[in-house]
């Protein structure tokens, strides 16, 4: 009678062959240790361009810290400089991340990303920073940290001529939260493609000169990346579950928007996507002069979301009302300044709350805009956040 050795269950995770023995949660925690290591520091590739980067193939690969280290010289020649509301945080104006294939994991602007962290961390908050907004000082709402500098304010006017420092952060959030790693990317193959796109803005999206007025942005740009490592644990390595991925992605709506109710239909339902979050804004304006509508109960009517032919399970009275909820939430006003709102199905128990995209049909954001709010070439920009399966298979 012949004898052997049985080959190892394998399952199909994230695009690798896992050995199905190798995931292990509890041993993976136990044993793991957090990294942390810098990717990327180079020459800001200046306003238009792009930097792409390939990040190194190796461990459990959870987020990524993205920053502008610099400075911001305005010379007025006579003219004057200003800035649009796009700055500082759309100086990012797309970060894209594509893992193994999966397209777009990640594909949004700076200030969602800048938003979306405040949303998903409690910790974090902006209460008590300080930065101009238009000629005012506020303290809440800028969606920056204390350790940041924007050198100067967002839809500010009258720039002084001068040098200013400039030093602005933003998270890349891989897995979804680094408690359970859901949606947090193997690395550790060499077939692995793992790639980081930084669009920039243009200067004519940031700033507004007059006469021979210039504002120059120069500086570095340094990219982190938090991983942990994989551990061996009897021979195998061991591994947390790798069933999921974590996506951002930005749409923008310039067409049909109008006063009154509004019903966007949510791009990409399918079958075993949940969804999180969906994180949105309305501009209002044309070019260099749109300016996102505040969240207030002037601006916006009734918020809701909607699915099949009418079914409305969350309503909210007006922009005020979800303003306040998400401030609740999140420990920040998101609506202050920039004039965010959120359906928020993450914050409070994901596991419960979050929306089955395979189970509803029609999925709609409800945003309704107020009579009286004159409207100029107005689109709505909105970030839905997910999670879905990532394959698997003996």
């Amino acid at each position: 009678m012949t004898t052997g050795t049985a080959t190892p269950a394998k399952l199909t995770l994230q695009g690798v062959d896992v050995p199905a023995a190798s995931i292990n949660k509890a041993a993976f925690f136990a044993l793991t240790r957090r990294k942390r290591n810098t990717e990327y520091s180079r020459a800001f590739a200046g306003h238009g361009n792009t930097d792409n980067i390939e990040l190194r193939k190796a461990d459990i690969l959870a987020g990524i810290h993205v920053r502008f280290s610099g400075t911001l010289t305005v010379a007025l020649g006579g003219g004057t400089a200003a800035t649009t509301m796009r700055w500082p945080h759309d100086l990012l104006r797309t970060a894209k991340f594509t893992a193994n294939g999966q397209s777009n994991l990640i594909n949004c602007s700076g200030a969602k990303l800048k938003v979306r962290e405040q949303l998903a961390n409690g910790d974090i908050s902006d209460r008590g920073v300080p930065q101009i907004f238009g000629a005012a000082t506020v303290n809440q709402g800028t969606l920056s940290m204390a350790s940041e500098s924007w050198g100067v304010g967002t839809g500010g006017t009258a720039i002084a001529g001068g040098t200013y420092n400039v030093d602005l952060y933003w998270y890349v959030p891989v897995a979804e939260d680094h408690k359970d790693l859901a949606g947090a990317i193997f690395a550790q193959t060499s077939t692995m493609d793992l790639t980081l796109s930084l669009e920039w803005e243009s200067a004519a999206n940031l700033f507004v000169t007059t006469g021979a007025a210039t504002m120059v942005l120069a500086g570095n740009v340094i990219v982190e990346t938090e991983k942990y490592s994989i551990p061996m644990n009897g021979g195998l390595m061991v591994v947390p579950d790798l069933s999921l991925y974590h996506s951002l992605i930005q749409t923008r709506v310039a067409t049909g928007v109008s006063n009154g109710d509004n019903e966007l239909r949510l791009i990409g339902q399918g079958a075993g996507k949940q969804l999180l979050r969906i994180i949105y804004q309305t501009w209002n304006g044309a070019g260099a002069a749109a300016v996102p509508l505040a969240a207030n109960a002037t601006n916006y009517g009734q918020q809701g979301w909607r699915y099949s032919s009418n079914e409305t399970p969350e309503l909210f009275t007006d922009g005020r009302s979800l303003r306040e909820w998400n401030e609740r939430c999140a420990n920040a006003d998101i609506g202050a300044i920039f004039g965010f709102l959120c359906h928020d199905f993450a914050s409070i128990n994901a596991f419960r709350d979050a929306v089955d995209m395979g189970q509803t049909s029609e999925l709609r954001a409800l945003i309704n805009i107020g009579a009286g709010v004159v409207l100029t070439s107005p689109a709505v920009e909105y970030v839905q956040e997910t999670v879905f399966s990532a394959g698997s298979g003996g």
